[in-house]
């Protein structure tokens, strides 16, 4: 907890939280915009760009902070210190993942503030309950993405840990794409490399609610849970996979 709380406070002095003003701009701008370019969709375009940029920003923030969390360290050669003290590597990983899951989590609440706000100032209808859960399942997305990132950022620079991320983010997107590719090739090779594709890489699919969102459809809770316990579970296990690289390591 202690190392989760110094992540927390370091990330917010790094002004991560700047993100929450451009979201506000971004917000301000479509409302006054969009209505003028789609006379008749508007509302479901301005709902849609919302979230859109809620999950688009957060990624941002995701990505190069957790690449840098612990290469960071290393690169400034702190880790010495960390390592000398009596804390255990396990205890490094997960408590800067805690912490920055924590400014994820401020920085989502504080943006669906401000979208519910503006969308309430601007009198468009919108579904409360359907953009609560949506919001909550980018926090999920995040969360996973940060395991990512910080896995990726403990054993390679933090260039290509973040390009590395984004990469995953982007196939993460297209899994269930790339395992109806495979099937449409009729090559058994391929299919089962596509398979395989699928089942290492997230399927950050199910984090996807904003569709159901714009037009109020909440999911079943069942299904709700289970992608929820998906997500804790493959966080769990890149964490896991991130200390025991980290452990191997000499410093």
């Amino acid at each position: 907890m202690t190392v989760a709380t110094n992540v927390f406070w370091e990330v917010i002095r790094d002004r991560i939280l700047y993100l929450i003003i451009i979201f506000a701009l971004l917000m301000g701008a479509s409302v006054r915009l969009i209505p003028e370019l789609a006379a008749t969709t508007e509302k479901k375009i301005i709902l849609d760009i919302g979230l859109a940029a809620m999950s688009l920003l957060g990624l941002i923030a995701t990505v190069f902070v957790a690449t840098g969390l612990v290469n960071k360290e290393i690169e400034k050669r702190t880790v010495y210190l960390l390592v000398a003290k009596p804390i255990s590597r396990a205890e490094l990983i997960v408590g800067k993942h805690l912490g920055l899951s924590a400014v994820l989590a401020v920085l989502v609440a504080a943006m669906t503030v401000i979208y519910l706000a503006i969308l309430s100032l601007s009198r468009i209808p919108f579904p409360l309950e359907s953009i609560l859960i949506a919001s909550l399942f980018v926090w999920f997305e995040l969360c996973l993405m940060a395991g990512v990132g910080i896995l990726f950022g403990v054993f390679s620079s933090s260039l290509l840990a973040t390009l590395l991320t984004f990469g995953v983010y982007l196939m993460g997107h297209s899994t269930r794409d790339l395992v109806a590719l495979g099937k449409l090739t009729k090559n058994p090779g391929l299919e089962q490399l596509m398979m395989g594709l699928y089942l290492v890489l997230p399927d950050l699919a199910r984090f996807n609610l904003r569709n159901d969102a714009v037009y109020g459809q909440v999911p079943y809770l069942a299904g709700l849970i289970t992608d929820a316990g998906y997500g804790l579970l493959y966080v769990v296990l890149l964490l896991s996979i991130a200390i025991a690289i980290f452990s191997r390591r000499e410093f």
